[in-house]
């Protein structure tokens, strides 16, 4: 049984993966959305790419099958297995300061830029900067005129979604802290998710 780890509500974690090894990021309440980041291993600065993954697939979310590309155009995860309906979102960057004081909040709010140099901190490493993440769990409808909107999340209880690693990397998981705009459900109260590492 791989153990099961948390990454707390509002929090970030990051793991190193060896090139053939899965993660699975579990979706344990069913409404919380997971940035999720991937560096490559001794070289911080080829990083997973949404811009560059887009192009390789043509096509604005992966599925299982699908591979994941760094700003090199290599291929650094797989998405293996998803339970969930496949709502996921490559468009949107990272929450961070900025992006709550535009949303009228006055004090320091919790954000997943931060939480991607916490985590990466946490294992004694300094990201060159926060790349647009690939948001695990995160319903951004598109329309045929280009319209954007943020809706609650589709997934259920447990869903998760397993993203093998082709290079050796780091991987870093959000459990976004946003609690104005319903991504998290419209309840608005960020939960834990949690991970596994499989071997």
């Amino acid at each position: 049984m791989d153990m099961t780890n948390t990454i707390p509500a509002r929090r970030g974690r990051a793991a190193h993966l060896r090139r053939g090894q899965s993660i699975r990021v579990i979706n344990t309440h069913g409404e919380q959305v997971v940035d999720t980041w991937a560096f490559t291993a001794g070289m911080l600065t080829e990083f997973m790419s949404m811009e560059h993954t887009r192009a390789a697939l043509t096509k604005l979310v992966p599925r299982v099958g699908d591979g994941l590309f760094t700003n090199r155009r290599r291929r650094i995860l797989t998405m293996t297995e998803d339970t969930s309906a496949g709502h996921h979102d490559t468009l949107i960057a990272a929450c961070d300061s900025h992006r709550y004081v535009l949303l009228g909040v006055k004090e320091y709010h919790d954000n997943c830029t931060d939480n991607l140099f916490a985590a990466m901190q946490a294992l004694g490493l300094t990201p060159p900067e926060c790349p647009a993440p690939l948001n695990l769990f995160m319903n951004i409808p598109w329309t045929p005129s280009g319209g954007l909107s943020f809706e609650p999340p589709t997934t259920r209880p447990g869903d998760y979604v397993t993203l093998r690693a082709e290079l050796d990397c780091i991987v870093v998981l959000s459990a976004c802290p946003q609690d104005i705009l319903p991504i998290n459900g419209t309840a608005g109260r960020p939960t834990e998710a949690h991970f596994q590492i499989i071997h």
